[in-house]
């Protein structure tokens, strides 16, 4: 199998025109003496919405490398696929996210979950694992969890069949369901994967607290680093105990913005010496109009469109990502405001700056979920880009420099 760096990054780049902005802010991690991979992710939904292929996705992400002369470790992710979807992905892409999270608690045939835990009766060995499990707690967690790995055993094969020299890196995701997993249950779904054959270099489970997308961290911080070090503990501890690979690590989903838990994780895995996987898929994008409204002029008209736009379309645009949004509807500004704002006031309210007056959650969460608005546009929108693309790529870049990349490895 291909085998991922200890750090890797998820950088989202929607319309394939920030690559080389992205390399920027990873080679700035270099030269301060940390390497991690970019791992440029696009789900099947996306590429719907969008009107994008696989192919481009792969095309745009060799095309930065080219330009930029990047020599770290780069991948294409098939983010979030089943086997509905994996098909179109298979010849371009070298890392899969496989999200099982809807059959998570679909009923496993009578008597599986306690075959299960007879099989592996060394997990409830004291100190055989970080954490304590008895038998009663192995049979509820395969019950719940079995058929879901299961079904990344199914989709893993079929990326296997398609890619059969391996050169690809597997991720399983469960964060996408209601309720989070405990470090217990993180050792039993590893122990499952294992038995499966599935060779996960990554694991996403589902965290306490709110990942809500392109905003901050909401939830007891404190609590959550407990946990997150509980769990990437599991993680380190299975590939010797389980024989899953070397480095297995644990990946953050709607990583991008959670600004209060970056240093707290960047602590954890430097004491520990772990991996870690983050997915920052949506902020660039936010970054672009960030970056269109900063150069004014025809820019500044564009980004506003896509604000009208998204407002009044609000349910089309909202529904898809009612789980990982809270926007407080009435507190978003008018149209006919925002059309008021110079340059400064568009970039000062969506920026995530929580410090600046001008900070406007509510419109930066209704934005995150308006790239709908400007895959409409076209050739239009990407002339934006284009034209203004000083401007975009400088905050394209410090975005990910400044406010991720930093926090997390240096800070």
């Amino acid at each position: 199998m291909k085998r991922i760096s200890r750090f890797s990054i998820g950088t989202g780049d929607r319309f394939g025109m920030e690559g080389e902005a992205q390399l920027a802010a990873f080679q700035k991690l270099a030269a301060a003496g940390v390497d991690a991979a970019i791992v440029w992710n696009k789900s099947n939904r996306e590429h719907l919405i969008i009107g994008s292929e696989p192919a481009a996705q792969r095309k745009a992400a060799d095309a930065a490398v080219a330009a930029t002369g990047w020599k770290g470790q780069y991948f294409v992710d098939a983010d979030h696929i089943g086997l509905a979807t994996v098909e179109r992905f298979i010849p371009y892409c070298d890392f899969f996210t496989i999200d099982v999270a809807d059959f998570i608690g679909k009923p496993l045939p009578a008597g599986e979950a306690e075959a299960f835990a007879e099989k592996h009766y060394r997990l409830i060995e004291p100190g055989f694992s970080p954490v304590r499990l008895d038998r009663a707690a192995v049979v509820v967690a395969a019950s719940k969890y079995l058929l879901a790995v299961r079904e990344a055993a199914a989709v893993y094969r079929r990326i296997a069949a398609g890619r059969p020299s391996g050169d690809f890196v597997i991720e399983v995701s469960m964060d996408e369901t209601d309720l989070p997993q405990s470090p217990a249950e993180l050792v039993v779904i590893l122990a499952a994967i294992a038995e499966a054959g599935v060779p996960a270099q990554t694991i996403a489970p589902k965290f306490s607290g709110r990942f809500n997308k392109g905003v901050d961290y909401v939830g007891d911080v404190a609590a959550f680093m407990k946990e997150f070090e509980a769990d990437a503990l599991v993680a380190a501890w299975a590939p010797g105990a389980l024989g899953l690979p070397e480095g297995l690590k644990l990946s953050v989903h709607s990583g991008s913005d959670k600004f209060s838990i970056y240093k707290g994780i960047g602590r954890i895995i430097r004491k520990h010496d772990l991996g870690l996987h983050l997915k920052t898929a949506g902020t660039t994008w936010l970054e672009e109009l960030v970056g269109l409204a900063e150069a004014g002029g025809s820019g500044l008209i564009l980004a506003k469109e896509v604000y009208r736009q998204a407002w009044g379309h609000y349910e089309d645009l909202v529904g898809p990502y009612a789980a990982v949004i809270d926007i407080d509807r009435k507190k978003l500004p008018h149209p006919d405001s925002v059309d008021r704002w110079n340059p400064a006031a568009f970039a000062s309210a969506l920026r995530h700056d929580r410090s600046h007056p001008g900070y406007d959650q509510n419109l930066r969460q209704l934005l995150h979920v308006g790239y709908k608005v400007a895959a409409a546009m076209g050739p239009r929108y990407i002339g934006a880009l284009t034209e203004h693309r000083e401007s975009v790529a400088r905050n394209v870049t410090a975005n990910l420099w400044d406010r991720h990349l930093k926090p997390l490895f240096l800070d």
